[in-house]
């Protein structure tokens, strides 16, 4: 029998259950969500990119404040200048590092 979750207005899931009795299933449908948690010997196993995504994420990146501070300033100001060779240099960087090429 499946059972359904409902969060927040997000869509509806269903629950698989691995027990057939219908008088257990009956009752964790009445029981919090947070009940419903099994004790399995689940895993994950992040890729690469999910490391260095999460790294890149973290408290720990170097982010110069001051920098930004001072980017908003301009932004706001309307002062910001952008340097559109700067950026397809840039972006023609990065497709070359894709791609392999040089």
């Amino acid at each position: 029998m499946n059972t359904t979750i409902s969060s927040n207005g997000l869509p509806q899931l269903p629950l698989a259950t691995n027990n057939t009795d219908s008088s257990a299933s009956q009752a964790s449908t009445n029981a919090p969500a947070s009940s419903n948690v099994s004790q399995s010997s689940d895993s994950v196993q992040l890729t690469d990119s999910a490391r260095a995504l999460q790294q890149a994420s973290s408290t720990d990146s170097p982010v110069d404040s001051a920098r930004v501070e001072q980017i908003r300033k301009s932004l706001a100001a309307g002062t910001y200048q952008v340097d559109p060779n700067a950026i397809a240099d840039r972006l023609t960087s990065m497709e070359n590092q894709i791609s392999g090429t040089k």
